[in-house]
């Protein structure tokens, strides 16, 4: 039977001792240098999640991004001389002591006076202006260890991405990242650090690892964590979640091409089932969502008093249709239905929604389902090996799922499992480099044959990192697009 949570968070409760870190790791270091403060208690106590363990070091290998042969001067490149501008008003920023000495020698002393007073900042990108408050760093740091051993090219490798730009003023974890527009620029939304939720936007290229906050107008949405973020061309619909006590059912949209938020209108009631108006899903978090058919599909998730496992479908308009969106549901499938749950994944390969993993706030899932879209028959698949998983990521890599990180009921993990679509069984995969620390609720996209993670928490800590999977030999995995998933689902 599947137990009622007891949290109105819905979160399963994790309590325990600290866990011991990676302390002195070169791995693990702060962008001061200082090394990651070991664990804390999480969650209420009273849970079996997470007990005591020991964790050992990853085995150190050399770093697929390129090495920095002073690891430990950065020194950023000079910058050239601005042109003075008349009438325009004096920066306030700073110049570097290069940029002043660089002016012209045989100037007059009122020239050089003037241009002093008169030199302007170059025009602003279309991004939050910097302030005071805002976490700069102009230069990567190539992160590079010298005890690292060599290691084969052809493994998979983990590696700390050397990140740039305007960083995040905060952690974040049950955070979205979204790739879109070219499919090299991610984009994030929500989720919450150790204190409370947050509703800004920020993007990640991932081709020059540069973090930028962009400007972003219109109907904008409250501070949540745990919503599902669902990509429709240009446009990143998200749905439900909540920050605290509160739920939402809400649906807003966000075009990442004139970054301005809009709510569209919904058909739909959610105050009386019997009716034949379509249905409206409950407010809920921790559930997840595949776009097929022209439709959004929702699965699970938690509404603050217990776990569920409906589905329920949301037609969208296209861009400029203003006939309102239509919600469908709950609909009636068959098969063998999976327990309640929250924080478990569901990806859509072909026209099956595959579910791994979850948990109903007592206990933690290793099961693995897949409901076929167009039968509505749910199968669960006869894995021979079993990995408990929740608050983890399922990444799609052609005609695997790389189920990265999450707690598995004890203890929060840093394995990648490789689950085989066609076997339906998990496989085992070398991976070399410096694995991220262990964590949930992350979150991951897969860029130019690498898996990148961002973000993440560990018991008390959240993070503001970002990692990178290199795929090396098992690069050619993406390319493979024809297959058929087990049990003769798709």
């Amino acid at each position: 039977m599947a137990s009622t949570p007891s949290s109105s968070n819905f979160a399963p409760s994790v309590a325990g001792r600290p866990l011991p870190d990676r302390i002195g790791s070169p791995f693990l270091r702060d962008r001061n240098g200082g090394g990651v403060a070991p664990d804390s208690p999480l969650l209420p106590p009273g849970s079996p999640y997470l007990q005591t363990s020991h964790h050992h070091l990853a085995s150190a290998s050399s770093s697929t991004l390129p090495p920095n042969r002073s690891p430990k001067t950065e020194t950023p490149p000079t910058q050239p001389p601005v042109p003075p501008q008349k009438d325009s008003p004096k920066s306030t920023i700073r110049k570097p002591s290069s940029t002043r000495s660089m002016r012209n020698k045989g100037a007059a002393a009122g020239e050089e006076k003037q241009s002093r007073s008169s030199t302007a900042k170059p025009p602003a990108p279309p991004s939050v202006p910097v302030t005071s408050t805002s976490k700069i760093k102009p230069v990567p740091k190539l992160y590079f260890d010298t005890r690292a051993a060599p290691v084969s090219s052809m493994l998979m490798h983990w590696a700390k991405a050397p990140v740039h730009g305007s960083l995040p003023l905060r952690s974040m974890r049950a955070h979205t990242v979204t790739l879109a527009n070219d499919n090299k620029t991610a984009w994030i939304f929500g989720g919450c650090d150790e204190k409370e939720c947050a509703s800004d936007v920020y993007m990640f290229d991932c081709e020059t690892m540069a973090w930028s906050r962009p400007l972003t107008a219109g109907d904008l949405p409250p501070p949540c964590r745990a919503h599902t973020a669902t990509l429709i061309d240009h446009r990143i619909v998200m749905l439900g979640g909540g920050q605290g006590g509160v739920y939402y059912d809400t649906v807003y949209v966000f075009n990442t091409i004139t970054r301005r938020w809009s709510r569209p209108a919904i058909e739909g009631d959610n105050t009386n089932l019997s009716s034949t108006t379509p249905h409206i899903p409950a407010p809920r978090r921790a559930h997840t969502a595949v776009l097929y058919d022209q439709k959004i599909w929702i699965f699970g998730g938690g509404n603050g008093i217990q776990a569920l496992n409906d589905v329920y479908c949301l037609e969208y308009r296209a861009e400029g249709d203003t006939t309102p969106w239509k919600w469908n549901g709950p609909i009636r499938t068959t098969g063998q239905l999976p327990p309640p749950r929250g924080y478990h994944t569901s990806t859509l390969v072909k026209n099956v929604m595959v579910v791994v993993g979850g948990s109903d706030g007592g206990r933690c899932f290793d099961d693995v389902h897949c409901l076929n879209l167009d039968t509505l028959r749910w199968l669960k698949a006869p894995l021979t090996q079993t990995y408990n998983r929740l608050s983890h990521t399922a990444t799609l890599i052609g005609s695997y799922l790389f189920i990265t990180g999450g707690h598995d009921g004890t203890n929060y993990v840093d394995s990648v499992l490789a689950l085989n679509l066609v076997a339906l069984q998990y496989e085992t995969r070398r991976i070399a480099g410096k694995f991220p620390s262990p964590r949930g609720y992350h979150a991951s996209v897969l860029c130019d044959r690498r898996m990148w993670i961002i973000g993440g928490y560990q018991g008390a800590i959240a993070y503001d990192d970002v990692w990178c999977l290199d795929l090396a030999s098992n690069g050619y995995l993406p390319d493979v697009i024809s297959f058929t998933v087990g049990m003769g689902l798709g």
